[in-house]
């Protein structure tokens, strides 16, 4: 059984194109057959290119930490028997086993639409998990390459700290939120930090790249814990653990919240015809009896074409049952269970996306800050990455029963 899992808070259960190898919407973490995790060990000071590039080349991990062209400090690792390791990045080469892409958020096209320069780095982070009960998980900044090695260059920030070793962090950073309370329904934010290459915890630099690191946190660690979101900039992953995957719904238990709601037969008010949520698997395309809704005031309806205004926007409808304008858009059922809080019954919608879940999943990620950029945070969809609006980021959906 999978110690723990990690989940691409963009994609709704599954790639435009499908699962590939290991470039997946989510990844499970597994002990290994035997154990691959490295831990510090010698320290070289280097003057030359070349004693840097000797060292380098052992097929031993090292991370080569360039302080001018004639200085080089080389922190060579050694095997670790007590620790798994597992890398995440956007490079397709061995040592990453979980590839993450940019995408652009909201695409609901089957065509994934790639972004021409991706901030995600190739080898991003690396997280590393101990093999004995309760399988503890670490992340830390940067992943080893097919060389073994890490390089930090003349420009990447870096330092010696007090007690003489050496640190820095990637040219994007990775950050990391422990949400308050863990991932249940009760949750609250916590605060964005970033992890260094040895696994510190630092307040955010001023914008993502600065040179200057924030300031250590002392009394925070880089323990993974279920609800933990980790951002490569370009990519948001969830981290969710064994245990707490316990107490969220099952895809057949989202299945069957689905077929309830189509069971009861909910009808458009206005064109009285029967709606129903597609299935699952085809919940890239608008069915003919798709419920639709007004997100300004949650009123449920079939597709028309009517009530557009010429002083609005062209998504922007007025709603025949209590003429509030606002955004018209088809809803779709949020079908990765990991991103659920509770097992609740899927009554709200984010808005623009209209993807759907529960109330208290709903209003959880509606006060999450995601990340945008160099230095911007804003709440997302987590089901498509959809930047979320209106006055509360979701609304209460209105459905109206059958009148037989």
């Amino acid at each position: 059984m999978p110690n723990s899992f990690l989940f691409n808070s963009r994609y709704n259960g599954s790639l435009p194109n499908g699962d590939r190898g290991r470039r997946k919407s989510r990844f499970a973490l597994y002990k290994r057959p035997k154990a691959n995790g490295v831990k510090p060990s010698t320290v070289h000071v280097i003057s030359t290119p070349q004693a840097s590039k000797a060292i380098s080349c052992k097929g031993q991990h090292s991370i080569s930490y360039t302080l001018s062209r004639n200085q080089t400090v080389v922190v060579e690792y050694t095997h670790d028997k007590d620790t798994d390791m597992f890398q995440v990045g956007r490079s397709t080469e061995s040592p990453i086993d979980f590839v993450v892409t940019d995408t652009i958020s909201g695409s609901q096209n089957n065509d994934e639409t790639q972004i021409t320069q991706s901030t995600i780095s190739r080898f991003a982070c690396r997280i590393v998990c101990d093999r004995s009960p309760p399988y503890t998980a670490r992340i830390f900044a940067a992943g080893f390459d097919s060389s073994k090695n890490i390089f930090l260059g003349e420009k990447a920030a870096k330092w010696k700290n007090p007690d003489g070793h050496m640190d820095g962090l990637t040219t994007n950073g990775v950050l990391v939120m422990h949400p308050k309370g863990g991932f249940t329904e009760e949750s609250k934010p916590g605060v964005w930090r970033e992890i260094s290459v040895c696994g510190d915890v630092y307040t955010l630099r001023e914008t993502r790249s600065a040179q200057q690191r924030g300031k250590l946190v002392e009394n925070e660690t880089n323990v993974l814990q279920d609800g933990s979101l980790i951002d490569l900039c370009g990519a948001t992953l969830l981290w969710r653990t064994a245990d707490g995957l316990f107490h969220t719904p099952t895809q057949k238990h989202i299945e069957a919240l689905r077929q309830e709601i189509n069971a009861a037969r909910p009808q458009c008010p206005v064109g009285l015809n029967t709606l129903a949520f597609p299935s699952i698997n085809r919940k890239d395309v608008v069915e003919e009896k798709q419920p639709w809704a007004y997100l300004s005031c949650g009123h449920v309806h079939g597709y028309h074409n009517w009530g557009h205004r010429s002083d609005t926007e062209a998504n922007e409808r007025e709603c025949p049952m209590c003429r509030t304008i606002g955004p018209y858009v088809p809803l779709w059922l949020g079908c990765e269970a990991g991103f659920y809080v509770d097992a609740g019954p899927p009554t709200h919608a984010f808005t623009p996306c209209g993807h759907v879940c529960s109330e208290k999943s709903a209003k959880y990620w509606s006060q999450i800050p995601l990340p945008h950029g160099t230095h911007a945070f804003h709440a997302a969809c987590p089901f498509c990455a959809t930047q979320l609006s209106g006055e509360h980021n979701c609304v209460k959906l209105i459905f109206q029963g059958p009148i037989d």
